[in-house]
């Protein structure tokens, strides 16, 4: 009987260091399982800092804003006599006529003959609306488009002068009662472009904020 208990006690003594260990190996494993769970640091992108929130899309940036129009009058540096003749240049340089009759040279007016800048039925639809706005209820088809340029130079001091252009802009339909020319209401692009080019003429320089105009 005592070799049988000597027996047990030798197996269960054996047995301690395995269970403890086993004991052991589990206890770890939670650890990592719990360090796992507890102490799981936050993502990182590194540098790059334009994810997540806090950044919309914009989908307007990088396009080329459009040019504003000149004011008109608009204030131009320069005597209102040497004003005058570029005006009067500026419309020979452009093949438009001097109105020499209605033109008023010593109050500052230049008028000019009506110039037509579109001819024909294909092209003058589309011509003729950059210039006027054109009504859509027209049924029969522009065949030419002109206008007529009258700029007022109105000087300020010795050095200075505001300058006004005002266009009259008309359109032509041809039908089965003739030719028939129709006032229209300008855009503001003819008047526009030769301010332009009179402060190229004048000063040398283009508009702040402005290219110097094609040639």
């Amino acid at each position: 009987m005592s070799r049988i208990i000597t027996i047990l006690v030798v197996l269960l003594a054996s047995s301690l260091p395995v269970l403890a260990q086993a004991a052991k190996g589990v206890d770890k494993q939670n650890e990592r399982v719990r360090d796992s769970g507890t102490d799981r640091q936050p993502a990182n992108n590194g540098n790059k800092t334009d994810t997540g929130a806090g950044r919309g899309m914009d989908f307007g940036r990088g396009r080329t804003p459009e040019t504003p129009p000149l004011a008109n009058p608009y204030r131009l540096s320069g005597r209102r006599d040497v004003i005058i003749k570029a005006v009067q240049d500026l419309m020979r340089d452009r093949k438009m006529v001097v109105d020499e009759g209605a033109s008023r040279f010593a109050d500052g007016i230049v008028v000019s003959q009506p110039f037509t800048f579109t001819k024909g039925a294909v092209i003058s639809e589309g011509e003729l609306s950059r210039y006027a706005e054109v009504p859509t209820s027209n049924s029969r088809g522009w065949t030419r488009g002109r206008y007529t340029l009258t700029v007022e130079v109105q000087p300020i001091d010795g050095t200075t002068a505001n300058v006004s252009v005002n266009t009259k802009v008309e359109g032509r339909t041809d039908g089965a009662t003739g030719a028939e020319w129709t006032t229209l209401k300008s855009t503001g692009l003819a008047e526009d472009q030769f301010l332009d080019g009179l402060i190229v003429a004048v000063t040398g320089a283009a508009a702040p904020g402005r290219p110097l105009p094609q040639p």
